[in-house]
């Protein structure tokens, strides 16, 4: 059993973690600990010192001289794994708050919209440009639009690391946003690997629920290389990331009205719109509702992981202006 000391200091190493985590500079202990304070965990320096000296013992931190300690790979990884109990069903509970948060107007092209961030190391950003292009042209994302930020500045929520380049693709929570926005709720029910053949959508032969998770079902099947979606830009046959939605069957005027307008502005994703009671990509939907299969707004990065280049993915990781949207073929 884990004595009450001993699960106390476990919490405030985690606590530790998750401030450096979000810094793309190391952290000094003068700063964690006025950190800690307005967080509601008064530390004195020695104690933080204390605490940081144990997280450098597990390689959950690294020494960076005088400038502090930034985190590791290690430590993201604990911190993650820790989070886990407190996070079931956070997926579902960020796209709902995502999808509120959302200002983006399709009819005038202004406004916020929900994006995922990817970090690349600079030396392979432009090979994995390459990789994404075939994705991104036979359309199989969100949206062509993209935002690219290099080293200490930030992309929604993600300050961007030290030899890193990020881009921002269109999340398809967007769709959720504008719908919401035009009095239709959606349930999003979860993420999923789509198989396509022929260019057109067959069945999902990979589901996670969204109220079952507490990580991103994209960032799961891209990790565990369960996609070819290189080969299904190029050949019009392989396996993508796609989410499941369903929408009230009244609503479905409304719905095909707002799908025009995104697409117009290069919006959207929807890749398969049922009819009531009818089942999309062979799942089924209640008798007074419709499905619709949306797009993974990742596809064009797992691309990229397929091509063997390695990225860090921070799906639904916040939001962006539609003005600092820029086409991915003006990329160099």
């Amino acid at each position: 059993m884990i004595s009450s000391a001993a699960g106390d200091t476990e919490k405030k190493i985690l606590l530790i973690l998750k401030i450096l985590s979000e810094s793309s500079e190391p952290v000094g202990s003068i700063a964690l600990a006025r950190k800690l304070e307005e967080l509601g965990l008064p530390l004195n320096q020695r104690t933080v010192r204390y605490h940081l000296r144990i997280a450098d013992e597990r390689g959950y931190t690294k020494p960076m001289g005088r400038d502090g300690r930034m985190i590791t790979p290690r430590g993201l990884e604990e911190l993650r794994e820790a989070m886990v109990p407190e996070q079931l069903g956070f997926i579902q509970d960020k796209l709902e708050l995502l999808a509120f948060n959302t200002t983006f107007d399709p009819k005038t092209r202004t406004g916020f919209f929900p994006i995922n961030t990817s970090l690349f190391d600079a030396e392979t950003f432009p090979k994995a440009l390459q990789a994404m292009r075939a994705s991104f042209e036979a359309g199989l994302c969100v949206s062509q639009k993209v935002a690219v930020a290099r080293e200490g500045k930030k992309l929604g929520d993600v300050v961007i690391p030290r030899g890193k380049v990020g881009l921002a693709t269109v999340c398809s929570v967007v769709v959720n946003g504008v719908l919401l926005k035009n009095g239709v709720p959606v349930d999003s029910r979860f993420g999923g690997v789509l198989e396509i053949k022929d260019s057109k959508p067959k069945r999902f032969v990979a589901i996670i629920n969204y109220g079952g998770t507490s990580l991103d079902p994209s960032e799961q099947y891209i990790r565990a290389k369960m996609t070819s979606v290189g080969d299904a830009a190029r050949t019009g046959n392989g396996k993508i990331l796609a989410n499941f939605r369903e929408l009230p069957a009244p609503a479905r005027p409304i719905v095909e009205r707002v799908v025009a307008e995104l697409k117009e502005a290069d919006m959207g994703g929807i890749y398969a719109l049922g009819n009531t009671g009818e089942p999309v990509c062979q799942i089924s939907v209640g008798t007074n509702r419709i499905g619709m299969a949306l797009l993974g707004g990742l596809n064009p990065v797992a691309a990229a992981v397929e091509a063997g280049i390695e990225v860090d993915n921070v799906a639904e990781s916040g939001m962006l202006s539609y003005q600092q949207l820029v086409s991915f073929r003006d990329l160099k």
